[in-house]
């Protein structure tokens, strides 16, 4: 009688497909990303626990070195990828050491704050200008 093939432990992790080896979070924060060379303003697009995509108007080269200031966090990492746009480009950029996984939900959190906060902005303005408060 054959023997049976070992199973997995039911802990184990399901093995990588693909190019992505974690689940992406899309976003639109604002951000800031800082290299020797220059700081600019950008857009975090999405994150996961091993890279990011930025759009900027100003895109950077592949393989520049920096680090992405959003909120408490500060990533480094290299850049992988450009794609040219109108008005800029969006630059993908893989981590220098992959974030933990409670890192990426508070991203999370910080962005779904932004949202409301941004939000809450745009019905004050609106109000005092109904009400003549400029």
């Amino acid at each position: 009688m054959a023997a049976l093939p070992d199973l997995p432990p039911s802990d184990a992790q399901p093995p990588v497909t693909g190019r992505r080896g974690s689940a992406r979070l899309r976003l639109a924060v604002p951000a800031r990303f800082v290299s020797v060379y220059s700081t600019q303003d950008c857009l975090l697009l999405d994150v996961s626990r091993t890279g990011a995509r930025l759009a900027l108007g100003v895109p950077l080269a592949v393989g520049q070195s920096g680090f992405i200031a959003l909120g408490r966090f500060e990533v480094f990492g290299t850049i992988i990828r450009l794609e040219r746009e109108s008005g800029g480009g969006v630059n993908a950029m893989v981590f220098d050491d992959p974030l933990p996984k409670a890192d990426v939900l508070e991203i999370r959190r910080f962005a779904e704050q932004f949202e409301t906060r941004e939000q809450a902005s745009v019905i004050e303005a609106a109000r005092r200008w109904v009400t003549g408060r400029l």
